[in-house]
């Protein structure tokens, strides 16, 4: 029990800071709007969520799936939306693309993650078209700033549940 229980207190840990570091520090940089930085926040928790898993190991692999994702999703919608403003029928046709360049480059467990990154910054740009251009470099720095806080806050319960099981009680 005591494992279970540091583990959910790191991962809250690390999805408050993930959250902070994006919606007070960053949104200082470079912030379009106030809702812009708690979507922000938001995104750096999903990261954050994602990639903090039970093992170092399980977290980088999520850490890899997650970076390939986000990267083939921002380098689909920066383009479009340097041409093109949001349209639903942009949005669909970058998420069928990116499920077409995960399954040929073999990441066929990263097509999900790319849809849902591609249609969140879609969608914000949509909400947003004064210079929508920002918001996948925006949500490309918010999933980067979630994937290092998830992977520090992996390597600690890892390094922690390591204490745990060599605790003296479980020895008797």
């Amino acid at each position: 029990m005591g494992e279970a229980v540091g583990h959910g207190v790191v991962l809250a840990v690390c999805c408050l800071i993930s959250y902070e570091i994006i919606t007070y520090l960053l949104s200082y940089a470079w912030s379009v709007s106030r809702d812009d930085d708690l979507l922000g926040g938001m995104w750096a928790v999903v990261a954050t969520v994602f990639v903090f898993r039970h093992s170092y190991e399980e977290s980088v692999g999520a850490a890899i799936s997650r970076a390939y994702a986000t990267l083939l999703s921002f380098a689909l919608c920066f383009l479009y939306l340097l041409i093109f403003p949001f349209r639903p029928l942009g949005m669909v046709v970058l998420i069928g693309i990116g499920a077409v360049v995960m399954s040929l480059i073999g990441r066929t467990e990263s097509i999900i993650t790319t849809g849902i990154t591609t249609t969140v910054v879609m969608v914000v740009a949509g909400l947003s078209p004064q210079q929508a251009w920002r918001q996948p470099i925006l949500r490309l720095i918010d999933t980067v700033i979630g994937i290092l806080v998830g992977l520090v806050g992996a390597w600690i319960i890892t390094q922690t549940g390591r204490s745990w099981r060599q605790s003296p009680r479980e020895d008797l």
